[in-house]
């Protein structure tokens, strides 16, 4: 088996990583065939935490990932090494009781689902974290191997804030239960449903009325500075961002483009680095954007966060 160790995400990415290229190599259908899912030594039938995948529920998915992972198994269910991978991998999906969903992509009822992941061959696995896909493993591999992995990509979730459980799962016995979901202030919660509806001018507006109604609304300050990162990253190319800083380093207004996107995708050393190496030798004007942004970005990160403890006293002593 080869394997490529997840690597922590971010949360949310203005462009997500899913990108048609090429064929998937369909090679597979020249081997040893299975009966369809369900019927007698084929593989399982959908159901549980395990979920056929088409183009209909696919971006549901990506974005149920934000809350808990999502493996997507791309494969030909009748081919019988597909199978028996697709069998394990569903066991282990219900073993694990909802600390993520096995998602099963048909190749070739959903050839563009399975393009999308741009695998070259079949079975492919692939997780995906907050919206963005993390290639695990091509082929065969053994349950012990499997778990493996997939304890790397829910060490990965961790890290990175994805600890819910799919609908459905029964909390472990060490586990409290979850409070009651307490309703969000009015204004929040018309923020919340303007982000849903894609709508950022009238969340950042949601969330400012509600700051100028209460200026210690600390929820309110920290949305306000996420909402206000998603529209400075809505629209931005990632390749056009990075090529346009590393051509003028000393470009303050590159950086923040850059450190944008550092935080959106989760890299907030790096984010909060960029922007103080650069505080030393800016002019009065860049100092300036350099301390908003990061105030900014402090905000996006938590003001609870170590990194942020760590990058305010910097801050501090650049300008001081």
């Amino acid at each position: 088996m080869s394997s490529t160790s997840p690597q922590p995400g971010p949360a949310r990415s203005a462009q997500p990583e899913f990108a048609v290229r090429g064929a998937v190599d369909l090679s597979a259908l020249n081997r040893p065939q299975a009966p369809p899912p369900g019927e007698p030594g084929g593989a399982p039938e959908a159901g549980g935490f395990v979920v056929d995948v088409s183009e209909t529920n696919f971006e549901q998915l990506i974005r149920d990932s934000s809350t808990y992972p999502v493996v997507m198994l791309v494969w030909i269910p009748t081919d019988q090494a597909n199978a028996e991978l697709g069998a394990t991998l569903g066991r282990l999906a219900e073993e694990y009781g909802g600390r993520f969903v096995l998602g099963r992509v048909d190749a070739q009822a959903s050839p563009q689902v399975a393009a999308a992941f741009q695998v070259q061959g079949v079975p492919t696995v692939v997780a995906v974290l907050q919206g963005q896909p993390l290639p695990l493993f091509q082929g065969a591999a053994d349950e012990q191997q499997i778990r493996d992995v997939l304890d790397q990509v829910l060490a990965a979730a961790e890290q990175n804030g994805v600890t819910g459980r799919a609908p459905g799962a029964v909390p472990a016995a060490d586990e409290p239960e979850a409070e009651a979901e307490q309703p969000l202030p009015p204004l929040h919660q018309e923020a919340y449903d303007a982000i849903e509806r894609d709508d950022l001018d009238a969340a950042a507006d949601a969330y400012a009325k509600a700051l100028r109604q209460d200026p210690k609304d600390s929820d309110a300050t920290a949305g306000l500075a996420q909402v206000r990162l998603m529209q400075r990253t809505h629209d931005a190319d990632l390749a056009t961002v990075r090529q346009a800083a590393a051509a003028a380093p000393s470009d303050v207004d590159a950086a923040l483009a850059v450190a944008d996107l550092d935080m959106l995708g989760g890299k907030v050393d790096d984010a909060f680095a960029r922007l103080l190496d650069l505080l030393p030798d800016a002019d009065a004007e860049g100092k300036e954007k350099l301390r908003v942004r990061l105030l900014d970005l402090f905000e996006v990160a938590g003001t609870t966060d170590p990194r942020v403890s760590k990058a305010r006293k910097r801050l501090a002593l650049s300008l001081y």
